[in-house]
C-alpha cells in the first residue's frame, strides 16, 4: 500500500477515533488502539513497518518528543502551591518505589528474567500526558488531584526512560565485564540527563529572549519552535539516548514559567499538533503488533497486570504520600488512576530488541506485554474514572455552569434564575462596588480581571462550559469571548448584541464576536434600558400538554427567549445564528416585559374588593 495512502487511512482512524470518544464519552485512547489493531493485526489493512520501514522508530521518537514539549507547556510552577509536596514525593520517592514493586512483580509474579523485569520495572514508572489529561478532560475531577496526576505524567515520562536506560547501560556493562557496578553507570547517565535538561534550559532562555523582541516574525514562530525541539531532542539524544526526552520536557516547562506572552498566540496550534500526534502514533504502534507478540500473554501475565492494578500503583501512591497533606479520598483515587500510554509502547520496542541483541530471550515479551499493559490500564481506569471519583468525592460539578462576565442589575438577575435552575453559575468582574448586588443576593463571584494570566490559577474553570460576556464595554466582551473561545469552544462564549441604536460604522465584524444572545440579538443598552421598564426573566418547564408553542401564547408578544435547560442540566441558548428544538422537560428562560392586566381582570378585581367592603 502507498505511503500516502497509509498517512491518509491514520489520520482517518485516529481523528475518527478521537470524534467518537467526544461523541459517546467513551476514552479516545481505548477507540484508537481498537482502531489501529483491528486496521493492522487483525484485518491486514496496512503494515506501519512495511509502510515506512526504518524511518517508522524516528517518527514516533520526534512525535513522542513533541508531546512531552506540548505537555511541559501546560506545566506552570504556580500550581504547586497547592500541590508541591505530592508532586515532590511522585517523582522522587514513588519512581523508587515504582521502579522496585514493578521489577519485583515482573520477577515473582510473571515470571521474567530479572535483568528484564528490572528494566520494564523502570519503564513502568511512566504513566503518560497522552492518556491522563484526555480521562481527566473528559471525568472533570477536582483541580488539585487532576493537576498532581497532570504533573506526574509529564515529569515521570522521562524519568521512566532514564530508569530503562540505567538498567540496560549496566546489563551492557556486566555483560561486557561481569565485575562492573553501578557506580560505573550511574554517574555518567546523571551527568547526560543534566547537560540535556541545560541544553532544554538554554534553548528555552533563547525563544524566551527573542520571541518578545520580534527578532522572529510571527509567521515563522511556530516553525523555529518546533524546529528548536526536534533540534534539542536530537542533539540530546546524541548525548545519551532518551536524554532527549529530558531536555524537551525541561525545555517546555521552562518556556511555561517564563512568562512569554507571545507564546499565547501560538496555543491552539501546539495543542491541535498535540491531538495529531497522538491520534497518529496510537495507531501506528497498535496497528506494528504482531498477532505472535500476544501469544507470550499466559495466565502469569494475567496475575502481573492485575498486581500492576491492585498492589504496585496502590503501594507506591500510599507510601509515597504517607504524611503529606492530601486527604485520603485524593489519596485513594491517585493511587487507582494510572493509565500508560505511548512512551510505554515506545521505549518497550526499543529496548525489547537491545536486550534481544545481548542475549535476553524474554526481551521479545515486552512488546505485547507493554500492549497489554496499556490496554488494561487505559480500559480500566478509563472506564472506571467517573465512578472512582463520584465514589471517592473528587469528582467536579457534574452540571455544566455558567460564568458571567460583569456585574451588573441584569447579569445578577440571570445569575439567580441560573441558580434556581441548580446550574453553577459565577459573575467575575474587576470592580468590588459593581460585584455589591452580586454579594447581596449571595451569587458566587471573583473579584479580579478575567484576562488576567494569575486568574487561570486562581479560579477553577472547569465547571463552567458556558461563557456569557455583558460588560457595558462590548469590544472587551469580544475580547473575553476570543481568549476563551479555545478553551470553552467557539459555540459556547455568548455576549449581548449591538445595541439597536448603535452606529453599523462602529460595529466590530462577527467573526470577532462571540456569539450574540437572543435571536433579536439585544445590546447592554437594549437590556438595561427595559430591565429599567420592569422586564423580567420568566421560567416556563414545557410538558407533552405544554409545548412551546402554547408557552409563547402565554407570553407577551415582545418576550425573547434567552435559553433552555434540559433534565440533564444541559444550557442552549436562543442565538442570531441558531435556535435549539425545545421539547417536553426542558425549562425555557425568556426575558419579556410585566404581564399588564387586562381591562376585564382589573374590573373583576375591583368588583372584589367592592364586595368585601360591603360585607364588611
Amino acid at each position: 500500500m502507498e505511503q500516502t495512502l497509509v498517512i491518509a487511512l491514520v489520520g482517518i482512524l485516529g481523528i475518527g477515533a478521537q470524534w467518537i470518544a467526544w461523541r459517546t464519552g467513551w476514552p479516545a485512547i481505548v477507540l484508537m488502539l481498537a482502531a489501529g489493531f483491528l486496521a493492522g493485526p487483525v484485518l491486514g489493512v496496512f503494515d506501519p513497518e512495511h509502510a515506512f520501514g526504518e524511518l517508522l522508530e524516528p517518527i514516533v521518537a520526534v512525535g513522542v518528543a513533541l508531546i512531552l514539549f506540548e505537555g511541559g507547556l501546560s506545566l506552570d510552577f504556580r500550581e504547586l502551591r497547592h500541590t508541591g509536596g505530592a508532586v515532590a514525593r511522585l517523582a522522587t520517592i514513588g519512581v523508587v518505589l515504582g521502579w522496585l514493586f514493578g521489577a519485583l512483580a515482573g520477577i515473582y509474579i510473571a515470571g521474567l528474567a530479572p535483568e528484564v523485569a528490572i528494566l520494564f520495572g523502570g519503564i513502568l514508572v511512566v504513566t503518560g500526558p497522552t492518556v491522563v489529561i484526555p480521562l481527566l478532560r473528559q471525568s472533570s475531577v477536582k483541580s488539585r488531584p487532576a493537576s498532581i496526576l497532570k504533573w506526574e505524567a509529564i515529569v515521570n515520562d522521562p524519568t521512566g526512560a532514564l530508569c530503562a536506560v540505567i538498567a540496560y547501560e549496566y546489563f551492557r556493562k556486566v555483560a561486557e565485564s561481569p565485575g562492573a557496578s553501578l557506580f560505573e553507570v550511574v554517574p555518567p547517565l546523571i551527568i547526560a540527563a543534566i547537560l540535556a535538561g541545560l541544553i532544554g534550559y538554554v534553548a528555552a532562555l533563547a525563544i524566551a529572549w527573542s520571541f518578545p523582541r520580534g527578532a522572529v516574525p510571527e509567521y515563522l514562530k511556530v516553525p523555529v519552535l518546533l524546529t528548536a525541539v526536534i533540534g534539542v531532542f536530537v542533539i540530546s539524544n546524541l548525548i545519551e539516548h532518551e536524554a532527549g526526552l529530558v531536555a524537551v520536557t525541561v525545555m517546555g516547562v521552562a518556556l511555561a514559567n517564563m512568562n512569554v506572552t507571545s507564546l499565547r498566540s501560538i496555543h491552539p496550534f501546539k495543542e491541535n499538533v498535540a491531538v495529531l500526534l497522538v491520534s497518529g502514533i496510537f495507531i501506528l504502534l497498535s496497528a506494528s503488533l504482531e498477532l505472535e507478540d500476544i501469544r507470550y500473554i499466559n495466565w502469569q501475565i494475567g496475575l502481573f497486570l492485575l498486581a500492576l492494578l491492585f498492589l504496585v500503583r496502590p503501594a507506591t501512591i500510599l507510601l509515597s504520600l504517607l504524611g503529606s497533606s492530601i486527604p485520603w479520598n485524593e489519596r485513594l483515587f491517585l493511587a487507582w488512576i494510572a493509565p500508560r500510554g505511548i512512551v510505554l509502547v515506545a521505549i518497550s520496542g526499543l529496548f525489547a530488541l537491545r536486550l534481544s541483541d545481548l542475549g535476553f530471550t524474554d526481551g521479545n515479551l515486552l512488546i505485547g506485554l507493554s500492549f497489554a499493559v496499556v490496554v488494561v490500564t487505559i480500559v480500566a481506569h478509563g472506564f472506571t474514572v467517573d465512578f472512582v471519583a463520584k465514589l471517592l468525592k473528587v469528582k467536579g460539578v457534574t452540571r455544566p455552569g455558567m460564568l458571567i462576565v460583569g456585574s451588573t442589575p441584569w447579569t445578577v438577575a440571570l445569575a439567580e434564575q441560573m441558580r434556581e435552575l441548580k446550574a453553577p453559575v459565577m459573575i467575575v468582574d474587576a470592580s468590588w462596588q459593581r460585584l455589591g448586588l452580586a454579594r447581596q443576593k449571595g451569587i458566587e463571584f471573583y473579584h479580579g480581571e478575567i484576562l488576567n494570566e494569575a486568574t487561570e490559577h486562581n479560579l477553577e474553570l472547569t465547571p463552567y462550559q458556558n461563557l456569557v460576556a455583558a460588560t457595558e464595554n462590548e469590544a472587551y466582551n469580544a475580547l473575553v469571548c476570543n481568549e476563551f473561545a479555545h478553551e470553552i469552544g467557539r459555540d459556547r462564549v455568548f455576549q449581548l448584541g449591538e445595541s439597536a441604536d448603535g452606529d453599523d460604522r462602529h460595529a466590530l465584524p462577527e467573526s470577532l464576536r462571540g456569539r450574540a444572545l437572543f435571536e433579536s440579538g439585544f445590546g447592554v443598552e437594549d437590556v438595561s434600558e427595559r430591565q429599567r421598564q420592569g422586564w423580567v426573566f420568566r421560567k416556563t418547564r414545557l410538558s407533552e400538554e405544554f409545548d412551546f408553542d402554547k408557552m409563547q401564547e402565554k407570553l407577551p408578544n415582545a418576550a425573547n427567549m434567552l435559553l433552555l435547560v434540559r433534565d440533564n442540566g444541559t444550557i442552549r441558548f436562543f442565538t442570531h445564528a441558531a435556535k435549539p428544538e425545545p421539547r417536553a422537560g426542558d425549562v425555557i428562560l425568556s426575558f419579556s416585559p410585566p404581564q399588564r392586566k387586562t381591562a376585564e381582570e382589573m374590573a373583576a378585581k375591583k368588583a372584589g374588593k367592592r364586595q368585601g367592603a360591603q360585607e364588611a
